[in-house]
């Protein structure tokens, strides 16, 4: 009982790993639409999206970029760059596609938003691909 009350982190890099994991699932999920050719063809119909330069290749490049950050979200590769591309999709999809309204309308992709930038700050935690591939190097 008394790890509840506790000021100290408790289970601090499972709980991330698993955040990460779930969090990068559902936005690869999401982007799973850029396979649906008549979906995306839909979301042009937006007066939103009419108005942005070349719509039908915005729509496939902010679920091109759902689908490839989730991806490499959950798998741990390029946590940090990744991170930063989902947050700034998800920021344009609530303040320019949404109407800002994060507070009650557009929680969902202000959610995802600071769930990246979560893992900007803290990177893959444990369990990922950038400990294989960027290992610290000894110093001589």
């Amino acid at each position: 009982m008394s790890i509840l009350f506790s000021p100290q982190p408790f289970w601090q890099n499972n709980g991330l790993f698993f955040l990460r994991i779930v969090t990068g699932l559902l936005m690869a999920y999401h982007g799973l639409e850029v396979f649906k050719p008549d979906l995306m063809k839909g979301y042009t119909d937006w007066e939103v999206i009419k108005s942005l330069p070349y719509p039908l290749f915005m729509v496939y490049l902010g679920k091109g970029l759902e689908l490839v950050t989730g991806i490499f979200l959950t798998i741990g590769l390029f946590t940090k760059l990744s991170a930063l591309f989902m947050m700034a999709d998800m920021l344009f999809i609530c303040f320019k596609v949404g109407d800002g309204k994060f507070w009650y309308e557009n929680q969902h992709p202000f959610l995802f938003a600071m769930l990246a930038l979560l893992f900007f700050f803290t990177g893959p935690v444990k369990w990922g691909l950038d400990f294989v591939l960027f290992k610290p190097r000894k110093k001589y």
